[in-house]
């Protein structure tokens, strides 16, 4: 399978915060890699065979790539924007394809069944009509227009909401959600799930969220934010086939589905196979 595509791709492969002169140790797409600080405290990203690897800091994450990467790592203005509060939520292993890990966090559907009484709730099932697109200049995958009643749409809210959501895909193993901001409706929260592969059915998983909450405790905002993938982790080590479907006949989507539809025609444009599936088995 071929996998050129993707690695030349920009990947998380640690939380700079807590990376010191040691390291870790850890894998890209197969391959053991560590990563580390340098003399200078500047994160440095080894391979296995001891060359050295292209390096960005950004969003609280140190990015890596085995290849070599065509275009910057993508743009997140938000992370830029004065009053927000920057969460690093840490890293969940899942025993899944790192595109399976994307296409859920891409679901709203699950909501009232997965994430009962926090994200949806019964009889509140109901997906509504919304927008999906691929935006051919920024070459990303939209969804627009997604609304859904929450009894808890974030820690910061208070009693049931009807949210607004924006789904954003820049990368084949990233996802930006933009939801309704409870304490400033004018504005978005966000709230990111940075993939690292490593291997076709093993990823690490690293939540990354840029709020306006002054109020709620650090350790509350990632508590809530683990609390809701770790939910979602036993739904994805149990889905069958493990790897992602590309073939349109493999799986049977529904209505509500739009998003992931977009997300897997768009993957298989671009020849990203690494975590997918590519005929019936």
């Amino acid at each position: 399978m071929t996998m050129q595509a993707m690695i030349d791709e920009w990947y998380p492969v640690g939380l700079f915060s807590q990376l010191d002169g040691a390291g870790r140790t850890t894998a890209l797409m197969g391959e053991p890699i560590e990563v580390a600080r340098d003399g200078d405290g500047k994160a440095k990203v080894t391979a296995g065979d001891g060359h050295v690897l292209p390096v960005r800091v950004r969003y609280g994450h140190v990015w890596s790539s085995l290849g070599a990467p065509k275009k910057e790592l993508f743009p997140i203005p938000e992370a830029d924007q004065p009053g927000r509060r920057f969460v690093d939520v840490g890293v969940v292993r899942v025993r899944c394809s790192p595109l399976r890990a994307v296409e859920n966090f891409l679901d709203i559907a699950h909501f009232p069944f997965v994430h009962t009484d926090i994200l949806g709730a019964e009889p509140h099932t109901e997906v509504q009509n919304y927008k999906v697109e691929i935006r051919e200049q920024e070459d990303e995958v939209w969804a627009t227009q997604v609304k859904f009643y929450q009894p808890q749409a974030a820690k910061s809210a208070s009693g049931g909401i009807t949210t607004e959501y924006m789904y954003r895909v820049p990368a084949p193993t990233c996802s930006v959600l933009y939801k309704t901001c409870p304490p400033r409706p004018s504005e978005w929260d966000v709230i990111t799930l940075f993939v690292q592969p490593l291997a076709e059915d093993l990823c690490d998983v690293w939540p990354w969220m840029a709020l306006f909450d002054d109020e709620t405790a650090m350790t509350d905002l990632i508590h809530f934010q683990q609390t809701i993938f770790l939910q979602d982790r036993s739904i994805l080590e149990n889905q069958i086939p493990r790897l992602l479907p590309l073939d349109p006949g493999m799986e049977i989507p529904t209505r509500a589905d739009l998003t992931s539809i977009a997300y897997r025609r768009w993957l298989k444009r671009h020849n990203y196979t690494y975590g997918a599936q590519l005929v019936a088995q």
